[in-house]
């Protein structure tokens, strides 16, 4: 059997919801991404074909901090039109908020062809990209 998918929705946990909403509000807002939703302790934005969901982690779990290393997500990238929009983004999203931008980029990683990425940790330091590639 072979079946055609695509991903609809990523989930995430976050610490501090408020914090994290601010974060990724902006981060959208810049994206052109709309919000789909928002409840006590869970947002969501879409950009038309899929959505990206935030949810506050349960106070539990709260002490587990997240690191990319570790198994499970390392990364979520986000794809733009041109190396222009990545340095756009970089300089006028992240630059202004003072992000961490991580590698020294935005920069070429030719090993993968035309691929152009600038990268960044959340408030939960899960990294983020975003990207052109050429297809």
């Amino acid at each position: 059997m072979n079946m055609k998918t695509k991903i609809t929705h990523i989930q995430i946990n976050v610490s501090n919801f408020e914090a994290s909403k601010k974060f990724y509000s902006e981060l959208f807002g810049v994206l052109d991404w709309e919000k789909y939703m928002e409840e006590e302790g869970v947002i969501s934005w879409t950009n038309g074909e899929f959505s990206f969901w935030m949810v506050l982690t349960e106070p539990r779990f709260i002490g587990n901090k997240f690191h990319r290393k570790n198994t499970g997500l390392n990364h979520i990238a986000f794809r733009v039109n041109s190396r222009e929009e990545v340095n756009e983004f970089a300089n006028k999203f992240l630059s202004d908020k003072k992000e961490t931008i991580l590698y020294n980029s935005p920069k070429e990683y030719p090993e993968y062809g035309e691929y152009y990425a600038v990268y960044f940790e959340d408030p939960d330091r899960i990294k983020l990209e975003v990207v052109y590639y050429s297809d």
